[in-house]
């Protein structure tokens, strides 16, 4: 007997389809689809949010120098002659970044395995590639969902039936991020 459902697919189907799901569903918060495919992603799902819960405090910050371009009102570069050369100039610039223990770096290279890239387009701008950004959805679970799961030990989602879908009879449900 096998430990996971097959959904009717191959194990590359399968996988992408669960990759997909959960994605859309870290994203989202919620997503309708299948009881048996709820479950399934219900599994990896609970999984990568106990992982941030459990790396979410694992790093140090650090402080760093950089060096940036400076630039103008139009946001071009300013440059110098120096030398009958025109040469950029540069500011250092102080910054404050986490640096991940080995841990959480290992964690975050889990997720990224499961979670595929998210990018988010702005209604104003729809069907363009102008403006779009990437959805960082690791950051998302270290910072937005796992100090809001700190205090629970597990069930971080929830399905509930919503009916019989009118094509093939199958059984719909919302699952969703407690």
């Amino acid at each position: 007997m096998a430990g996971y459902r097959k959904l009717g697919r191959t194990a590359d189907q399968r996988k992408a389809l669960i990759r997909n799901q959960v994605t859309a569903l870290i994203n989202n918060g919620k997503i309708v689809t299948t009881e048996a495919r709820a479950k399934e992603i219900r599994k990896q799902a609970e999984k990568l949010i106990t992982l941030a819960v459990k790396e979410k405090d694992n790093f140090e910050t650090v402080t760093v120098t950089a060096k940036v371009a400076r630039k103008d009102a139009n946001g071009k570069r300013v440059k110098e002659v120096v030398d009958g050369k025109k040469v950029t100039v540069y500011d250092n610039v102080e910054k404050t970044i986490k640096k991940d223990m080995p841990s959480r770096l290992h964690a975050r290279h889990q997720m990224l395995e499961v979670l595929y890239p998210v990018t988010e387009v702005p209604k104003a701008a729809a069907g363009k590639k102008k403006n779009t950004k990437e959805v960082d959805l690791v950051a998302k679970l270290f910072d937005e969902v796992a100090p809001k799961y700190a205090d629970r030990k597990g069930g971080y989602t929830r399905i509930t039936k919503i009916g019989l879908r009118k094509g093939d009879a199958a059984m719909q449900v919302l699952i969703e991020l407690v």
